[in-house]
């Protein structure tokens, strides 16, 4: 009766991790079925090395005043986080069904100064979508395209002549000067404010210039200009 005993626990205890052994494989198999480990690291790869590009011409053809890195890595971000999103909502319908309606509720409070901004979050949205679709060679011909294209409108140099600020503390005596100086080196030029005191004035200019003028050299060679600055700004046509 004893032997009887022992077989009979040990075919129980057999069958309940045989159970358990069943349960946790076939767990596995169902978060496996559309989606394998391999697929999942390919696809943050390919987004990794698409979003460092974006980044990279982000940085060659950015524009204004200040670069910001982290602008640059949010770029790569976005393509990374949007990448496996896709993945999972491109094998689950219910669960595309829940991501559509947990991002109708949020909402952006960075505010974006810059329109080209705007373009490249597009972009790296637009890139984590087709690689989450795992339409990898699609994507390299789109990122290549769009960056030559980007290149080229650089070179063409479409927008206009850097914009700066243009402050002046002069006698008044010399203000006649100033402006004369100012018709013979900048086509495009704005008085933005002016402030006489009796201690002498204070003059802003919004102008336009290439790289290579030196305004604030030509600025002090006049008589009566005690210092010149030369502020660089980001303004719209016609603010």
């Amino acid at each position: 009766m004893s032997d009887l005993a022992l077989l009979s626990s040990l075919s129980v205890g057999n069958l309940t991790t045989n159970g358990g052994t069943n349960t946790l494989s076939q767990f596995f198999a169902e978060q496996f079925a559309n989606l394998t480990p391999m697929s999942v690291a390919l696809g943050l790869l390919m987004s990794f090395i698409v979003g460092m590009i974006i980044a990279f011409v982000y940085k060659r053809c950015y524009r204004g005043v200040l670069y910001s890195p982290n602008f640059a890595i949010t770029l790569v971000m976005m393509t990374l986080i949007t990448t496996p999103v896709v993945m999972c909502i491109g094998s689950n319908i219910a669960l595309s069904m829940g991501m559509v309606g947990a991002l109708s509720i949020v909402r952006f409070r960075t505010a974006v100064k810059d329109p080209m901004d705007t373009a490249y979050m597009f972009w790296a949205l637009t890139m984590g979508i087709l690689l989450g679709a795992q339409q990898y060679l699609i994507g390299l011909v789109v990122v290549a395209g769009i960056s030559v294209i980007l290149f080229l409108l650089n070179l063409l140099q479409f927008s206009t002549p850097n914009g700066y600020l243009l402050v002046l503390h002069y006698d008044e005596d010399a203000e006649y000067d100033i402006n004369q100086q100012l018709r013979r080196s900048v086509k495009y030029r704005r008085l933005r404010s002016k402030t006489v005191t009796r201690a002498g004035a204070e003059m802003t200019y919004e102008v336009r210039l290439d790289n290579k003028q030196d305004l604030v050299a030509l600025m002090l060679n006049i008589d009566g200009v005690h210092d010149a600055t030369l502020v660089a700004c980001q303004t719209e046509a016609g603010a």
